[in-house]
């Protein structure tokens, strides 16, 4: 167990539930901790955004209420969505589940699913990490993201299949078609035989809040199915959009782009330069 992670939440917590911003002296005591202790840690939490300090005295910042949401948001588009989805499966008769894009690490994590009654199907669990820029909720992720999220990737990344498109450049390409066309798609990118179509959802400000996807084995997903399968996604996705309150004006294929960044349009129709 990790004492000094330990030690930092505590002092969070302490911060949180004081009215009144604290000293180093009054944390150090209340938590039996020395002051050179808690004063390094304040100056960590600090250079993250989670304290700030005012006369030598800190209190808790914004912050953690900013990451509480996250998760609230998470949780609650997983509820909305699941009527959706399970409508979608019984029409296509494929997998779907919801991601949720971890930009630090590049990873999208799946947190809900439903899956098909197929005897041959591809499915992920919940709580599962696969790498965003080789499956397709991940890819309509990145899309709309803004170009330094992007430009901040390796020039060459790890390469999973032959089909994986690990030279930055050519991602980028493969991005800028998928911010047009409204969804993205994996062809054995990950897993050879596993491939997927996915469309982003909206959160009530317009921001990306997670990716709707449906996981079809290869052997099925020719480009014929793919064009029955898209339009039934997409409009999935833009239910569920409207269902957690995205202006209408964001939804919709030619409105797929990321609005929380205000030059983010600009930058996407600068991506085939910068690949």
């Amino acid at each position: 167990m990790d004492t000094t992670v330990i030690k930092a939440l505590s002092i969070l917590e302490a911060l949180a539930a004081s009215r009144a911003p604290l000293g180093v002296t009054e944390i150090a005591s209340r938590l039996g901790l020395s002051k050179s202790n808690v004063h390094r840690l304040l100056q960590t939490l600090a250079s993250r955004g989670y304290v700030v300090a005012s006369e030598h005295r800190y209190m808790a910042t914004t912050r953690l209420w900013e990451l509480g949401a996250l998760v609230v948001d998470r949780l609650d588009v997983a509820r909305v969505a699941a009527p959706v989805m399970q409508r979608l499966v019984s029409e296509v008769d494929e997998t779907a589940h919801l991601s949720v894009l971890d930009t630090a690490a590049c990873e999208v994590v799946s947190i809900h699913n439903v899956e098909s009654m197929q005897p041959v199907r591809a499915y992920s669990r919940i709580g599962q990490r696969t790498p965003a820029y080789c499956v397709a909720t991940g890819k309509a992720l990145l899309a709309v993201q803004p170009l330094e999220v992007l430009m901040a990737l390796p020039e060459e990344l790890p390469k999973f299949t032959r089909h994986t498109l690990h030279i930055r450049a050519d991602l980028l390409k493969a991005l800028e078609q998928a911010r047009r066309k409204g969804y993205s798609t994996n062809v054995g990118e990950w897993r050879e035989q596993v491939g997927g179509v996915a469309a982003v959802i909206y959160d009530h400000s317009g921001n990306p809040l997670a990716a709707l996807g449906l996981t079809i084995p290869v052997e099925r997903l020719r480009p014929k199915l793919t064009s029955h399968y898209a339009p039934k996604l997409t409009a999935a996705a833009d239910e569920i959009s409207s269902l957690m309150g995205a202006p209408a004006s964001i939804r919709g294929p030619s409105s797929r782009r990321s609005p929380s960044t205000s030059t983010a349009l600009n930058d996407h129709r600068d991506l085939k330069t910068a690949a």
